[in-house]
This record gives structure tokens, sequence and C-alpha cells, in this order.
């Protein structure tokens, strides 16, 4: 039986989407408050160069890209997953855990920034991605 007609795999996909937004509009928070703090020239962003932006800001920058990274090929599969109408439970709760490990990668990232945490974390999300990839696969070769 197909979760909810099928639909049900989009979800993951938003609650990715926005996670993303919400870090979007983090950065963009703590760009406007350092230029207002004085913290970063605010000619440094025509360009991004001449100057380096503090830190924890260039931590966030580099978090919002890694969320453009792996990501994608997680919103291809749920994609094609709906597109091939093989919606199941399995891929459901893949795609689920997932986005709940992208989520701790974000706090990790974005809080304490441990490396080898966030490394650790990193690497068990791939392979959730790399086994929904594989179930995908073997489920569309046996429909």
């Amino acid at each position: 039986m197909t979760p909810a007609g099928g639909t049900a795999i989009l979800w993951p996909l938003f609650a990715l989407v926005a996670l993303t937004i919400g870090v979007i509009f983090r950065l963009g928070r703590m760009r406007f408050d350092a230029v207002r703090a004085r913290r970063v020239d605010p000619r440094f962003y025509r360009a991004y160069r001449d100057s380096e932006e503090p830190e924890d800001i260039a931590v966030a920058s580099r978090h919002l890209i890694n969320l453009f990274e792996t990501p994608v090929l997680f919103y291809v599969a749920g994609i094609l997953i709906y597109v091939t109408g093989q919606t199941s439970w399995p891929l459901l709760l893949l795609a689920w855990v997932f986005v709940a490990i992208r989520c701790v990668h974000t706090a990790v990232h974005l809080t304490s920034n441990r490396v080898r945490v966030r490394f650790r974390v990193f690497l068990f999300s791939v392979l959730v991605l790399a086994l929904l990839w594989i179930v995908f696969g073997v489920q569309l070769a046996l429909a």
C-alpha cells in the first residue's frame, strides 16, 4: 500500500526546503547585524572580496552552500519517487530520517561546529541517502 496516495514523499522535501529557507533568513540577519555593528564593511558584499566575513558568518554561509550540495540528490530522488509512483513506507522512512539527520547537521554546524561530530553526522546522512537510492532502484526494477 502506498502511503497517502504517493504524495507523502513530498513532505520530507518540503521540510528540507523549510530548513534551507530558515538558514537563508538566519544568514541574512547575521550579515545585516554584522554590517550594522560595523563588524563587516557593507562594500564587502558587492563582490565578496577585499575583506573577510567574521568566522561565525562564514560558517553560516558555508553551511548554506552545504544545503545545495548533497541534498540535491535527495530532492531528485524524492521527485523521481513521486513521478514514478514508487512511494513506499521504507522510502518514506528513509526520506524522513535523511531530513532529521540534516537538521542535526545544521544544529551542529551552526552551534558547536565540532568537526568530528559534524563529519560523522554528514557521513550518516550520505549513507541514508545512498540506501534511499538503492531501495528506490530495487523497487523500480521490481515494478
